[in-house]
């Protein structure tokens, strides 16, 4: 890439491009700018790689997996996928749609052995009728109307934030609920499924629901945002909110295996990445709160079956973000071209750089940055929730 586009693709932070720019050939320029990146926004570590008609065609590892003991992050480098791992059980279950086994508008009465709040872990919903209206549909486009996790109530109890079906709110708590659906439909566990209908399918050879014995001194140790490390959590039980340990080079393949529409029908991958739910909150999080905006209508953001779909300046895009203490995760794919981004960081500051390596890569593609909460590691203005910013050109 020419200095001339690459001064180009960062001034596109905060100014439209007049067209869509090609994605930049790897190499030196592409991995000068990530290390650059990297310092500026004070992350040690950084896995990406990109994905072109389908094929991977790009893989590198940049920084540290272990600061203090000099130990270099690779592409197999074991890392947490965080809430990554709600878009490989989103696939999962389109695949059990497909097979007829899971109806996404058949009511949870429907689906369950019993009613939703015999089962201890959801309980605090016997005294309101409404999980009776709650769909897979719902469960998976975080529409069901339950708020993230319960521990963010003050009574610490799991409750509804809106209707059932009537607005996007990103909730684990759905997500758990779905698990239970799967394992009661197929009678069996979500570790076994997801190992043999994922993982297995594309070679994750080191991607486990569960923490695995092979995987000790291969796991990169993790850094919140003052530097300070974070150990890699040894998780004993399969949760489908968030428990996948993965690399780079897996779900890499894994992400491939989604933009060739691989293992589902042309009409369940048309249902998973298509809007089911428009998405009108200021930002994703904490998105029960009350509060809307249009900043993002023009782009059409939506929730799509355990993805967020919009539409991009290259195209029906799709993209999965995945966080906590220590971990910053992102893929992003464009439809049309079998196109994608695939970010596994260990430091709770790479969100800060993710709007400006995807700006850096394909130019301006309106992503919504701000909705995301991926204010760069430069951005100088206050944030303020009711007055969301948007990409000019995109609103």
């Amino acid at each position: 890439m020419t200095k001339r586009l690459a001064g180009l693709a960062l001034a596109c932070l905060l100014t439209a491009c007049a067209t869509t720019q090609a994605p930049p050939q790897p190499g030196s320029d592409l991995d000068a700018e990530m290390r650059r990146l990297m310092r500026a926004a004070a992350v040690p570590g950084l896995a990406l790689a990109l994905i072109e008609d389908g094929q991977v065609v790009y893989q590198q590892a940049y920084g540290m997996a272990d600061v203090a003991g000099q130990v270099a992050l690779r592409t197999d480098t074991v890392m947490y996928g965080a809430s990554l791992t709600k878009a490989a059980f989103a696939y999962l279950v389109m695949q059990l749609v497909d097979e007829g086994m899971i109806d996404l508008d058949a009511p949870l009465p429907r689906q369950l052995r019993k009613p939703l709040p015999d089962y201890p872990d959801f309980a605090d919903l016997r005294a309101d009728p409404r999980w009776r209206q709650v769909t897979p549909r719902m469960l998976l486009s975080h529409s069901s109307g339950l708020l993230n996790w319960r521990w963010i109530n003050d009574d610490r109890k799991l409750d509804f934030k809106y209707p059932p079906g009537s607005r996007y709110v990103y909730s684990g708590e759905g997500i758990q609920i779905m698990q239970l659906v799967v394992e009661e439909r197929s009678g069996r566990p979500l570790a076994q499924l997801m190992q043999q209908r994922v993982f297995d399918r594309f070679g994750m050879k080191d991607s486990s629901m569960v923490w695995r014995p092979d995987f000790e001194g291969r796991a990169t140790l993790h850094y919140g945002a003052g530097g300070e490390v974070i150990a890699h959590k040894r998780r004993a039980g399969a949760r489908a909110a968030g428990s996948m340990d993965t690399t780079l080079a897996d779900y890499a393949r894994f992400f491939a295996g989604v933009l060739r529409g691989e293992g589902l029908s042309a009409g369940a991958l048309q249902t998973m990445l298509s809007p089911q739910m428009a998405i009108v909150s200021p930002q994703q999080f904490p998105s029960h709160w009350p509060g809307e905006t249009e900043a993002n209508r023009a782009i059409g953001l939506s929730a799509g079956q355990g993805w967020v779909v919009f539409d991009s300046r290259r195209g029906p895009a799709f993209f999965k973000e995945g966080s906590d203490d220590g971990t910053n995760n992102l893929a992003l794919g464009f439809r049309g071209q079998r196109s994608g981004i695939v970010m596994l960081s260990n430091s709770s500051n790479a969100m800060k750089l993710f709007y400006p390596v995807v700006e850096k890569v394909y130019g301006a593609t309106c992503l919504p940055w701000f909705w995301m909460g991926y204010i760069p590691y430069d951005w100088a203005q206050p944030v303020d929730r009711k007055a969301p910013a948007v990409t000019p050109g995109c609103s």
